[in-house]
């Protein structure tokens, strides 16, 4: 029998989201320790199909899970099984293959909402990151500010949309955006991330077409006010019930804001770390980051990211990401790095979380 912890990376998914997840994967699998941990690679494709495979590197290499010839797979419910068994009718079928934990690399909706977390739960296997309510409301933009304001967290001012009033009165609904929020102002999908479907609006005709492409993308949205000449902070958390901050990262876009594009694809922004804020301010971030962890539940990782005013070091939360990317270039593991947590260091420790979380969850009674 092998020693070595048997993890599950879980990647893919159904959502816009669906290439940063694979880069992710392909990012850990090639950082963790192959002496300490046995990994199984389970892929989501786009349209919502598991899949294991034998091959790792072959499953990321096309930069999308395709699942042509890859075994589909569903878990095993039997409370404390962890199993992934192969699907009726799967030809080519495998042995079960029991796993200790998950270590899911999902972002956006089906994956970081909260979704996968309901159902690992039910598994009753152990997994890297938040629990359902913690995902649930850090992937919902619109429930995490409600969180922030009822914490007392600073924020920018925002008003949240429904698509079906927009369908039935943009009028109304421009009326009430330009009503409570000055130009500009950014146009998001309540449930995405990633900056997918994120456009800034400088005049009423901006705002209507960012209203129009947000809505391509979730039933609800969220526009707020810009904080203009302000530092685009960010800061890392890692812990359970004892959270540490990492050090402050500053993005410099290449782009007007920080986009999906100037993200991913054309690599012109330039990250600072650390960045460049007086020793108090930098304090002060951490800790609203680590009281914005624990205000919306989360646990084992999460980024968070501010805006912090340059002429009064005024700071703002902007939003929490508790599925936060891992592809060479993402913010969370290089504030780590700088902050003396090595990235295979920094995989040990969220494993671990998990296995810890998931033992302290098995002491609570489920029967009477």
């Amino acid at each position: 029998m092998s020693s070595k912890i048997r993890v599950g990376l879980l990647f893919g998914g159904r959502s816009c989201e669906h290439e940063v997840s694979v880069t992710s994967a392909r990012s850990v699998l090639d950082a963790i320790d192959g002496a300490k941990y046995e990994v199984t690679m389970i892929g989501i494709s786009k349209q919502g199909r598991w899949f294991l495979s034998d091959d790792s590197r072959r499953v990321l290499e096309a930069g999308v899970v395709a699942g042509d010839d890859l075994l589909p797979v569903a878990l095993d419910y039997h409370p404390g099984a962890g199993t992934l068994v192969p699907q009726q009718g799967a030809t080519n079928a495998m042995p079960s293959r029991r796993l200790d934990v998950i270590f899911p690399l999902l972002h956006g909706p089906y994956g970081e909402d909260g979704t996968v977390q309901g159902l690992l739960e039910l598994a009753d296997i152990a997994y890297v990151g938040s629990g359902v309510v913690g995902s649930a409301v850090g992937m919902d933009k619109e429930m995490a500010k409600r969180v922030f304001r009822a914490e007392g967290l600073p924020q920018t001012d925002y008003v949240a949309i429904r698509r079906a009033r927009w369908r039935e009165h943009p009028n109304d609904v421009l009326r009430d955006v330009t009503t409570h929020l000055p130009y500009p102002m950014f146009i998001k999908p309540a449930n995405l991330g990633s900056s997918v479907g994120v456009t800034k609006a400088h005049s009423e005709e901006q705002l209507r077409a960012g209203i129009e492409h947000a809505s391509e993308f979730d039933y609800k949205l969220i526009v707020e006010a810009a904080i203009d000449n302000a530092h685009e902070i960010e800061c890392s958390v890692l812990g359970n019930e004892d959270p540490e901050a990492s050090v402050l990262g500053e993005i410099v876009p290449g782009n007007e804001f920080y986009d999906y594009r100037t993200k991913y694809i054309d690599d012109k922004s330039e990250l600072i770390i650390p960045a460049p804020l007086s020793s108090d301010i930098t304090a002060v971030v951490q800790g609203l980051a680590i009281k914005t962890f624990r205000a919306v539940e989360a646990a084992g990782l999460a980024r968070v990211d501010f805006f912090v005013k340059r002429d009064n070091g005024k700071v703002f939360v902007n939003e929490i990401n508790t599925i936060p990317g891992f592809t060479p270039i993402s913010m969370y593991p290089k504030l780590w790095a700088a902050s003396g947590v090595s990235y295979p260091e920094l995989i040990d420790r969220l494993i671990r979380l998990a296995l810890e979380r998931h033992t302290e969850k098995n002491k609570t009674r489920t029967a009477l």
